[in-house]
Formats: C-alpha cells, sequence, structure tokens
C-alpha cells in the first residue's frame, strides 16, 4: 500500500485531472441526459391449435389445424419479425410528435422492444418515451400499425394464391360453359327420351363409370394445378423435389455435412492462428477435400439425368417438396384410375351400338358436362382454401395487457453512470499511473544487481538534518554495518570517495553517518568537503565559505577524531585545481600531520560535474550512492560507466531512502522467559 501511494503522490497532478475530468463528464451527462419512461404491454396468440373447418357445399369442404409451433418455425418470432419491421415502425414514426429529433428509422427503432415470452404464446411490448403519456401513445400506436400490417399480410397472401389460381378457373369455367351450351342444344334439337329398360341399365352403368371417371379426372387435374402451384413456390419438378427429400433425409449424407461444416469452422480457426503450411492447416484441408468428394458422389447419385435438385433444401422447402410429391402422387393415380376405368366404359358403349346414334351422342356430351363440372368444382374449391388459408400464415393477434405506464422514468440509471464513474476513474487512474511508471526510467533493484557490485547498506529515510551535524547519525544499525564493511577494506592511505550520479541521492547524509559510525569504533575520519562548487558537506556541518579566507583549505575540528576540510576555490579554477594535483599535494599534507584513519571525500555529483571523475584517479575506492526511488537508471549507469573509465573501483553500493519496519530483538532477560514458558 506505501508503494502505491508514492505512486500516486508521485503522479498526483495527472490523476487529479483525470478524476475531476471523469467527474464533469459524469455530471453532465447525468444533467444532459432526457429521462425516459416505459410503457408495458401483452399480446396473446389465441386457439393455435384449435381446427377450423369450413363447409363449401357442392364444392366439398375445407379442414385447417390452425397455427403449429415447431422446432425449426416459432410463429411468435415471426410476428415480432412483423412488429418490429421498418413498414409498422415507419407508420408510427410518421405520426410521432417528436419526429424531428430522431433523424434516422433506425434511431427511432430503439425505443421500441418486442419479445415472445418462452413456454407461452404471449409477446411482450415495452416502448420508451420521454413521458409517461408519449410512451403509451406510442405503444398504442405499434399495436395498431402491427395489426393493419396484419392484415395487409393476409390478404396479400390470399390475392395472390388467388391469382396464382384465377387462369385456371377461367379455363375450367369456360370448358363447363361450352359443355353445358352443347348438351343443350343437342338436347333442344333432338328431344330424345330413353324409355327402354335394358337402354336405362346401360346408360346407368355407363354414367357411374363417367362420374367415376370425371371424379377422377376433376381430381386428377386439381392434384396438376396443386403440383404446378408447389412447384412454382419451391422451384423444382416433381422429379428434382424428390430425389431433393430423399437427399436430406439420408441420415449418412446429413452427417457428412455436418461434419464438413465442423472441418471448414476448424480450418478457418486454424488458419487464424497457423500459417498455411501448418500440418493442421494440411490435414484440416485433406479432410474438407475428402468430405466434398463424398458429398458430391451422394449428390451425383441422387440427381443422375434430373436437373435442379435442391442439395441444400430447408424444412420449409422440404414441406412443401413433400407436398409437392404426395399431390403429383395423387395426379398420378388419378390418371391411373381414368385409364382403369376406360376399357369398361369402352365395352359398354359396344353394347350400345345398336342404339341410335343421337343417343349416343348425347351420352357423350353428358359425359363432358360431367367432367368439365368436376374440374370446375375441384379448381374453385382450391382457390376459397387459399382465401381461407390466410390466417393460418398470418394469424389473429389480440391484446391481453393494454399499455401501462411506469410512475418512475425508467432512465438515465444514477447508480449505474455512477458505478461506471468509480470504475472509469479506479482503472483509468491505475493505466495512467503504470503507464507514467513504465515511462518513468527510474532505477529498479535489477539494474544494481546487473552491475555484480555488492551493496554494502541499506539507509533508511533521515529527516530534519537542519544545518548542524546530529550526533545521534551513524548510531543507526545500518551505518554501524556499512562501517564495519569500509572498516574491512583495503584502502589506499585510507581514503574513500563517497560519490552519486545527481543530487537528491543522500550522498552527504551517508558520508556523516559512515564518519559518526568509524569515529564510534574508535577511528580518526578526516571528512573532505568534495563538492568544490556547493560545498554542501559545510553547509550541513554549519559552515559556509567565507571569500576572505587567508588561502584556499580550511581546516576545522567538528568533535573529538572527526575533522573537516573544507576548500575555497572559483569555478573555473576547479578542474585545474584537480588535474594539476594540488588538491591530492594538499590532502597529502593534512593527512600526514593529522594522523587520519579514514579520508572520507564527499564528491560532487558524478554526471554534473568533471572534477567528480577527476577525483577517482587521486582516490581510486568510490562508495557509491543511490536513491531508491528518485535515482535514474540513465544517469546511473553514464556514472558508473565514467568511473569505470576513469580506472576507479566500486567498493559498493549504498541504497538510501530504504522503507524499514523496525522489530525489537528477543535478547537476555526476554531469552529466559520464554525458555521458562516452555
Amino acid at each position: 500500500m506505501n508503494r502505491i501511494a508514492k505512486i500516486a503522490i508521485r503522479h498526483w497532478k495527472l490523476l487529479l485531472v483525470w478524476n475531476v475530468l471523469v467527474l464533469g463528464i459524469t455530471a453532465v451527462n447525468i444533467k444532459i441526459t432526457p429521462k425516459v419512461w416505459n410503457s408495458q404491454a401483452q399480446l396473446i396468440l389465441p386457439n393455435v391449435t384449435s381446427d377450423s373447418n369450413a363447409d363449401l357445399g357442392k364444392l366439398g369442404s375445407f379442414r385447417d389445424e390452425g397455427v403449429l409451433f415447431s422446432q425449426q418455425i416459432n410463429p411468435l418470432n415471426i410476428l415480432s419479425s412483423i412488429a418490429t419491421s421498418d413498414h409498422v415502425i415507419e407508420s408510427v414514426w410518421d405520426n410521432d410528435p417528436e419526429k424531428d429529433q430522431f433523424s434516422r428509422l433506425g434511431n427511432y427503432k430503439k425505443l421500441f422492444e418486442v419479445s415472445p415470452e418462452k413456454e407461452s404464446t404471449v409477446i411482450s411490448l415495452n416502448v420508451k418515451g420521454s413521458s409517461p403519456q408519449l410512451a403509451k401513445q406510442r405503444a398504442n400506436a405499434i399495436i395498431r400499425a402491427f395489426r393493419d400490417r396484419l392484415q395487409e399480410l393476409r390478404m396479400d397472401e390470399a390475392q395472390q394464391r388467388s391469382q396464382f389460381m384465377s387462369r385456371e378457373v377461367k379455363l375450367a369455367y369456360d370448358k363447363l360453359i361450352r359443355a353445358q351450351k352443347s348438351l343443350s342444344e343437342f338436347k333442344q334439337r333432338t328431344n330424345l327420351v330413353n324409355s327402354e329398360e335394358q337402354t336405362k341399365e346401360i346408360i346407368s352403368a355407363i354414367n357411374t363409370l363417367n362420374t367415376e371417371q370425371a371424379q377422377a379426372t376433376a381430381q386428377a387435374q386439381a392434384a396438376q394445378a396443386r403440383v404446378r402451384m408447389l412447384s412454382a413456390r419451391v422451384a423444382l419438378t416433381p422429379g428434382a423435389a424428390v430425389k431433393s427429400v430423399r437427399l436430406k433425409e439420408n441420415k449418412e449424407y446429413q452427417l457428412i455435412r455436418d461434419k464438413l461444416s465442423e472441418i471448414e469452422v476448424a480450418l478457418v480457426e486454424a488458419r487464424g492462428k497457423l500459417t498455411s503450411n501448418h500440418p493442421q492447416v494440411q490435414d484440416l484441408g485433406y479432410q474438407r477435400r475428402v468430405l466434398r468428394n463424398q458429398l458430391q458422389k451422394y449428390i451425383d447419385n441422387y440427381q443422375g439425368v434430373e436437373n435442379g435438385v435442391d442439395v441444400a433444401i430447408g424444412d420449409n422447402t422440404a414441406s412443401l417438396a413433400e407436398q409437392l410429391v404426395l399431390a403429383e402422387s395423387q395426379a398420378i393415380g388419378m390418371i391411373s384410375k381414368v385409364q382403369q376405368l376406360q376399357p369398361q366404359i369402352d365395352k359398354l358403349r359396344a353394347s350400345l351400338n345398336s342404339l341410335p346414334q343421337k343417343q349416343a351422342k348425347l351420352l357423350e356430351l353428358q359425359r363432358q358436362y360431367d367432367i368439365a363440372e368436376g374440374v370446375y368444382n375441384g379448381v374453385v374449391s382450391q382457390v376459397e382454401k387459399a382465401k381461407l388459408s390466410a390466417f393460418s400464415a398470418y394469424p389473429s393477434v389480440q391484446v391481453l395487457a393494454r399499455p401501462m405506464m411506469d410512475t418512475k422514468p425508467a432512465g438515465p440509471k444514477l447508480r449505474l453512470m455512477v458505478l461506471g464513474a468509480l470504475l472509469a476513474s479506479g482503472f483509468g487512474s491505475a493505466a495512467i499511473a503504470l503507464f507514467l511508471e513504465n515511462r518513468n526510467p527510474l532505477l529498479s533493484p535489477k539494474d544494481i544487481v546487473q552491475t555484480n557490485i555488492p551493496v554494502l547498506a541499506s539507509i533508511p529515510y533521515i529527516k530534519n538534518m537542519n544545518g548542524k551535524l546530529d550526533t545521534k547519525l551513524g548510531g543507526e544499525i545500518e551505518f554501524q554495518r556499512l562501517a564495519s564493511a569500509v572498516s574491512l577494506m583495503q584502502l589506499e592511505k585510507g581514503r574513500l570517495l563517497v560519490a552519486s550520479a545527481t543530487t537528491g541521492e543522500g550522498k552527504t547524509t551517508t558520508t556523516l553517518g559512515l564518519a559518526n559510525a568509524l569515529i564510534n569504533l574508535g577511528f580518526k575520519v578526516l571528512l573532505v568537503d568534495g563538492d568544490f562548487r556547493k560545498s554542501e558537506l559545510s553547509d550541513s556541518l554549519g559552515y559556509e565559505q567565507q571569500i576572505n579566507w587567508d588561502s584556499r583549505f580550511r581546516q576545522i575540528n567538528i568533535r573529538p577524531n572527526l575533522d573537516l576540510l573544507s576548500v575555497n576555490i572559483t569555478e573555473d579554477k576547479i578542474a585545474e585545481f584537480v588535474a594539476r594535483g594540488e588538491f591530492e599535494q594538499h590532502l597529502n599534507y593534512v593527512q600526514d600531520n593529522g594522523n587520519y584513519d579514514y579520508v572520507l571525500v564527499d564528491s560532487s555529483p558524478v554526471t554534473l560535474t568533471p572534477e567528480a571523475a577527476l577525483l577517482a584517479k587521486v582516490i581510486s575506492k568510490v562508495l557509491f550512492v543511490v536513491r531508491s526511488t528518485s535515482s535514474h537508471r540513465n544517469y546511473f549507469c553514464d556514472s558508473i560507466e565514467q568511473l569505470t573509465r576513469h580506472k576507479a573501483e566500486i567498493a559498493g553500493f549504498v541504497v538510501n531512502g530504504v522503507e524499514t519496519r523496525a522489530q525489537g530483538y528477543i535478547y537476555g532477560k526476554n531469552i529466559a522467559t520464554v525458555q521458562s514458558v516452555q
């Protein structure tokens, strides 16, 4: 949590801007988003399984089993699609008082939601509006438009069926009138009356057979008319329809088709992930070719010489194709029956050769009239059936629950908007922080480890230096460990250069802490202010540079066993001062006369001044200080490279500003207490 807090503090300005922006956008959205009310209604499809029977008199009877649900087609889905069609929505849109607020019909359509409820014949209707009254008005308008559209579709369905059959009706009617006219004229002209018993029996038998033949012929022609109608609807010949249905019902063929679909889906996914030469892609391609060849063999076997076989016939088309095959079978059966009756009729006619020619002519005209009447009745029956069956395709819909208004607006949803704002604020802040952290080239522990240079101490954050040396500084365990490590080093003349890449790394604090820790170990230490430009070490100890010094050097006793050597020199002479050896000569002089065990030189930042690298020639051992939360990776690497180039030996790192958690020691009497408890 502390790390997260530090990251947030480091980028607080940008995070504050982001959160204020999110808050402002949310407030504007809440203010400008209009309120929306919902109006709900329910429609029901009644009598979906009841039969509808109609008596057509001499034309026969008609039976309709009503609207049937199936796994393939749900009438409620079809009706829902009609309710939300552009035709219905546009008729509501034209009379809407807020029509000008919607530039496109697609935007206006979003106000209406129509969905069939599961396990029922109810359709739910949900309509939005800027006011409760407008929502209810729109709900009533779409119900009216929906009902009007259903009526239009019914009329169009009946009209199309009637138009298709009108030609057949006209032809059958013309034949019936001609037959009736010929029979009437012949009777009037001949005035024939058959009074002989034998003639009556023969004529009765012939009439019976003629009637059966006429009925069979009428049924055959009606079936043929139905064949032509169904063939036009499915765009298949009867033979092609039979083969298409057989091909659809072939389980092996369907199994291969399903397998081919799975292979093609897998091939598309494999091509999206793999190259075309990948073995998996090659294997899937080979399997697809094999399955396609097998399907083609099935198609060729079923198709034969018949053209137009539908290899992708659907369930609806298959149902019509089955009706087509059944109608053709009925037509063939009736024609066969007509052909079987003809020899019997011919035999009876032969027995009438003794009858006058006019009597035979009368019988022939009567037969033709019966045939024409049967054909006409059959075709008219089909037309009436088409009119009544329109309700099967587009059934009547009733209002189960009239539109009701919500007293409370359905939108905008303030909780969701606030939750969205909180999520956007949280995730956006995290993303910004991570992005900035990734771009921020701070030094990481991994960078230090890669140098193969040991970390001698990890110093916690030290506050309140206040310009004077704190005598307690150096008593911390971290500085004591650092002093112990330094005491074990082989330092030339006891000299150690304390350096850092840039300012703010804690280099001066580390130098003071190390000096106090060495004093506590019994050593005599000389502190040298090697930052000739700013003299931060001298300022920290309360000794500022003075222009009226008698010489360039000033040696001050800070406390017992601790002295300070400060240098007063202009900035333009610093590099020459170090490079020509004047600094080294005076340091040798002071060290010979002072009998110091260790000389700690607090240098200037390596990347900011040239004299820091020059001091490395005088003092070969370097203690490099870095700060865990502010050191720059590039400056760090550049400093190590410069010191190495000047043949300096980096003895170790001091990581400054590390977060530590104090933990007491179980020692002394506490141990005895623990043992006694045990």
